[in-house]
């Protein structure tokens, strides 16, 4: 086979080219086969404890990467040819493999003609399945009076042909497979009609395009015919974690020190009875705790719910995070997590608004982010996972595809009473109840975020602050990422947001972002953002719409105001309000009176420069 060489981006094997994903490369169409393709002696390890913790028994490694321009002798990564059936640009011959030359395959029609893959191929509704549509079959069948005898039987497999015709209309009524044996037509706007490949005996072979077929396993789930680069035909189930000494909640430290008490025992006996309520009077006097907390503990058991991997994940960073902040001051410690912290009431200079809802800033010196591509899914959110790791032999742990980043971020944690007094307001909870509800009902959006009213506040915020950084850090906005820790319902709730970039290289990024997080830079650029949010391009379009974004998930954003890089952003772009920050209607923001102050003083200023004059 003749090889192909390109060069990837080793985070692009992650994600948008990572296992299973379809990438057009030079005329080229082709497909990443699972890792068990891979030759492991050269693609390297990748270590991060916490992640493989989360994610079961496994091991994370790196594609095999090179400096320079890539030779034949370079090591790299199996790509696959789907869809195997083309057509010739010139003579618009329709076949499935390839032409011959000097004994190896090559992309090049007899004729001379460049061979250009097909558009449309088969996907599987619910298993998660690919394959390529068998045109030669599909083109003499349907429900036509054109289904002749002759056509049943027709055996010219090297006579269909991929045609124009424009006294059939324009869109896929002017495309069609012919073939020249028979004489049968057939439009391609038969082809994405609902159950068409169902109706033409067209079946779902249960593999993907790099594994044998195995007629033992058959699939029953409906093909529905796509266009080969549709979205839908990869939806990656990707996670990233900091690599930062793992802390425990509070919530948990606590709870093991109740379980620890010598009394605790009596307390579960109890059941609730008035002995236990007395027993836990005792222990919270004894390790300063409240008895509700004791009884709390007691009710629970040990029995956890088990909890979704990513917030299992980002609880005990919002710990890591907390617990340099308790340290105080400049972090002189080394490794890969490097913060700095600073409290904004400690600046005088901040306004008061902005000061009760925001409490500390992290200027993160240093972070390391490890990427995983845990598998995809092909149709639908709905549909069967697929793992990255294919391996049938069970022998050993799966491997999955990873990549490592270094790099720098701001920290800020917003200050968990406010939230909860402002969120706790009927008008605040209306708000947010409209994208519960939306999310509630459309599938896919299952995977997202609950939107409640502090992940909606801060999620928006963090957009604002990534559009007003990407002007003062030297950094492109989609080079910045966000990490939102907004959850009420956690043991230990989080309220804070992370805005980081990273890069590839074990030296990191040189600086320009964290710079900004110095209490001189920051507090002008946190108002900087709000100012540029307050008007839109597009209101009052925009501040009054409650319906905005893919499956109306955004209530008041657009691109004028508040979306960034979908890359950028945990949600692509969704579950955004600027209503909820600043304010609007009868809906109290959280931040709505951090601009008035602003500008109140700047009046004082004037008219007291104007005395002085």
């Amino acid at each position: 086979m003749e090889r192909i060489l390109h060069d990837l981006r080793l985070s692009e094997t992650v994600s948008p080219f990572g296992v299973g994903a379809i990438v057009d490369i030079r005329g080229e169409s082709l497909i990443a086969p699972d890792t068990s393709w891979w030759d492991k002696q050269f693609a390297p390890e990748v270590h991060c404890e916490r992640l493989v913790r989360r994610l079961g028994p496994s091991t994370l490694r790196e594609a095999p990467s090179h400096s320079g321009r890539a030779a034949r002798e370079t090591r790299g990564l199996l790509y696959w040819r789907f869809p195997e059936w083309r057509f010739c640009e010139r003579c618009t011959s329709l076949s499935r493999i390839t032409g011959r030359k000097k004994g190896k395959w090559t992309n090049t029609c007899g004729c001379g003609g460049s061979l250009v893959p097909m558009r449309y191929v088969a996907v599987c509704q619910t298993g998660s399945h690919i394959q390529d549509i068998e045109w030669f079959k599909w083109s003499h069948r349907g429900q036509d009076a054109g289904v002749t005898e002759a056509v049943r039987h027709c055996r010219s497999f090297k006579e269909l042909k991929f045609v124009r015709s424009s006294k059939h209309g324009e869109g896929l009524g002017s495309l069609r497979v012919a073939c020249s044996g028979c004489k049968r037509t057939r439009s391609l706007s038969d082809l994405v009609t609902k159950e068409s490949l169902r109706r033409d005996g067209i079946r779902c072979n249960g593999t993907q395009p790099w594994e044998d077929v195995t007629p033992s396993e058959p699939c029953e789930s409906p093909l529905t015919a796509v266009q080969r680069g549709a979205t839908g035909n990869y939806l990656a189930e990707r996670i990233s974690a900091l690599d930062i000494p793992e802390e425990r909640p509070r919530s948990s430290r606590k709870a093991e020190r109740i379980r620890g008490h010598m009394f605790f025992e009596k307390v579960v006996a109890d059941n609730g009875g008035p002995q236990a309520e007395m027993v836990a009077g005792w222990i919270a006097n004894e390790l300063g705790v409240t008895p509700e907390d004791v009884l709390k503990v007691a009710a629970d058991g040990n029995d956890a719910a088990e909890d979704d991997v990513l917030l299992d994940l980002k609880d005990g960073e919002w710990a890591a995070f907390l617990k340099k902040f308790e340290r105080g001051g400049r972090d002189r410690g080394g490794g890969d997590f490097v913060v700095d912290g600073w409290r904004f009431a400690d600046h005088p200079e901040a306004p008061d608004a902005l000061t009760h809802a925001v409490v500390a800033v992290g200027q993160v010196h240093r972070v390391r982010e490890v990427r995983a591509l845990k598998g995809f899914r092909r149709h639908s959110a709905a549909a069967e996972l697929i793992s990255a790791d294919l391996s049938i032999d069970g022998k050993r742990k799966p491997v999955y595809p990873a990549t490592e980043m270094f790099g720098e971020g701001i920290f800020l944690q917003f200050n968990e009473e406010h939230l909860a007094r402002w969120e706790s307001l009927p008008e605040v909870q209306a708000r947010a109840a409209i994208l519960t509800n939306r999310r509630r009902e459309t599938m896919w959006a299952q995977r997202l975020d609950i939107p409640e009213a502090r992940y909606l506040a801060l999620h928006t915020i963090a957009h604002l602050l990534i559009r007003r950084l990407a002007y003062a850090s030297g950094y492109s906005s989609a080079s910045l990422q966000e990490r939102v820790y907004a959850r009420s319902d956690r043991p230990d709730p989080t309220a804070g947001i992370l805005i980081f970039t990273a890069a590839g290289d074990a030296q990191g990024t040189l600086g320009g972002l964290v710079r900004l997080a110095d209490p001189v830079k920051l507090i002008p650029l946190l108002i900087a953002a709000l100012d540029d949010a307050d008007v839109c391009s597009n209101d009052p379009v925009c501040i009054e719409s409650d319906r905005q974004g893919s499956s109306s998930l955004n209530l008041s954003a657009c691109h004028g105001c508040s979306l960034v890089s979908e890359t950028s952003c945990e949600t692509s772009n969704r579950l955004l309000d600027r209503q909820l920050v600043l304010g609007g209607g009868n809906v109290p923001g959280l931040l709505d009176a951090v601009l008035a102050q602003v500008r109140a003083r700047g009046v004082q200023s004037a008219l007291k420069a104007e005395r002085l004059g």
